[in-house]
C-alpha cells in the first residue's frame, strides 16, 4: 500500500518501516513496489533502525567518494541491490539473507 503524502518530493517513493510514501502514486507500478519490498526485506533483517543508520552512513561515505548526491545515492549497497533486482518479480522469494552485502564495493 502506498500512502499519499504531500511532504514527499515529487517522483520519490520513501519506504518507512515497510510502508511506502509518495506525493503522486500514479507512477508507482509493480516494479517500484518490488524495489520497495526489497528495501523492506533489508530493513527487517537489520531490525529496521540499524538499516537507516547504515543507509545514512553509507550515503555520506559515497558522497565523499563521488561528490554528487545522486551518484552517492545510486551507489548505496541497499539501492544497488534494489535497482539490480527491482524488475525481477521472482527475486524476493529466492533472495538470500543479507544479499545487499554483495553490492558493497
Amino acid at each position: 500500500m502506498v500512502v499519499k503524502c504531500r511532504f514527499i518530493p515529487k517522483g520519490i517513493c520513501v519506504n518507512l518501516f515497510g510502508s511506502y510514501w509518495a506525493r503522486d502514486i500514479s507512477w508507482i507500478d509493480k516494479y517500484v513496489i518490488n524495489h520497495e519490498r526489497i528495501h523492506t526485506a533489508q530493513q527487517r533483517e537489520l531490525l529496521f533502525v540499524p538499516f537507516y543508520i547504515l543507509y545514512v552512513i553509507e550515503w555520506l561515505v559515497r558522497l565523499v567518494q563521488f561528490r554528487n548526491r545522486h551518484d552517492a545515492y545510486m551507489n548505496i549497497s541497499f539501492e544497488r541491490e534494489a535497482y539490480a533486482n527491482g524488475d525481477n518479480l521472482d527475486y524476493l522469494p529466492n533472495r538470500k539473507l543479507f544479499a545487499w552485502r554483495h553490492y558493497l564495493r
